[in-house]
């Protein structure tokens, strides 16, 4: 009996994974002949787990229904589950910290002692410091992803970094999260173009508008193209600036909400980045601590020379009387 309920278990665990199973395919995983297969299926759906049969071939996959089947992880997943929820308990989507600590609760009470050990030693030696950046609401990141899912056209209010509000039409393609801020890439279908939108600056309309075929994507390096379009694209002022020290180390002190950085060779990198203050660009290079050269934008280098003049009048001229 108690093999049996094991290998139920096992069943359920495999039917759990995001494909579908032939029958052949879970008899030589479970290592019993097909007609247990079918057996443990019709246990399965008696106790209550919808397991759908697919169409056209011999397989099988769990759908939707009342019960959450029981989660089944190996150890490095549990461990990843337990610090995600941690993580989620101090994050950027609001309120969600309350039941990230109570998932977490629960997991950590059925951990294996070896497994337990690791995740307190991991929370024992770190701090969580508490994210700086706009939170958003999860039923917005939610509906998001269900009209990405659904190739469903979205219509939302978006709020400018100037304040200012504007309808968008678009066709949603995927989500990214950057460390600090949610962001949705989308084609919008009054500007003809592919755009990146704050998620915490998006207000959905309901209901959604009709389906559509989805585009190619708009760079095959989506992580790439995010962090230009957050880093350059919205800001008055775009630099690009020569680093004279290794990519790895400028990655080390330069953040990819701040800016790009691309190798040139083994001892030098290209930074991208913007702003729309040359004040504020001409203080965050001087910090860097490290050889640099701007190439752009001209207003850059003609602000950085003025300064350069006021600060060596500044150390140059002695005040009268010493």
């Amino acid at each position: 009996m108690l093999e049996t309920s094991a290998r139920l278990l096992r069943l359920l665990s495999l039917l759990q994974t995001p494909r579908d199973w032939t029958g052949a395919e879970l008899a030589e995983r479970l290592e019993v002949d097909a007609r247990t297969v079918r057996r443990d299926i019709d246990k399965l759906r008696n106790l209550g787990y919808p397991v759908d049969a697919t169409p056209g071939v011999a397989g099988y996959r769990l759908g939707a229904g009342a019960k959450l089947p029981p989660l089944l992880l190996d150890d490095d997943e549990a461990v990843a589950v337990a610090i995600g929820l941690r993580t989620a308990a101090g994050g950027t989507i609001a309120g969600i910290e309350d039941s990230s600590l109570r998932a977490l609760t629960k997991l950590e009470q059925v951990l294996p002692s070896r497994l337990r050990h690791r995740v307190s030693l991991l929370h024992s030696t770190t701090i969580t410091v508490p994210a700086a950046a706009a939170t958003v609401d999860p039923d917005v990141l939610t509906a998001l992803a269900a009209t990405i899912r659904d190739n469903h056209r979205l219509r939302f209010d978006y709020r400018s970094h100037r304040g200012t509000t504007s309808l968008r039409t678009t066709e949603p393609h995927r989500l990214a999260h950057t460390g600090r801020h949610w962001y949705l890439i989308a084609w919008d279908l009054d500007r003809a173009d592919w755009r990146t939108y704050r998620v915490d600056r998006i207000n959905p309309r309901i209901p959604t508008g009709p389906l559509f075929t989805p585009r190619e994507a708009p760079d095959i390096d989506l992580a790439g193209y995010v962090s230009r379009g957050v880093t350059t694209s919205p800001y008055r002022y775009s630099a690009r600036i020569t680093l004279d020290v290794p990519a790895e180390v400028a990655a080390d002190r330069i953040a990819p909400t701040v800016g790009t950085i691309e190798p040139l060779d083994h001892q030098s990198c290209l930074l991208r980045t913007g702003s729309n203050s040359l004040d504020e660009l001409a203080i965050y290079v001087a910090g860097f601590g490290f050889p640099f050269h701007i190439h752009e934008p001209p207003e850059l280098i003609a602000h950085i020379r003025t300064l350069i003049a006021r600060l060596t009048a500044a150390v140059d001229d002695e005040p009268s009387g010493t």
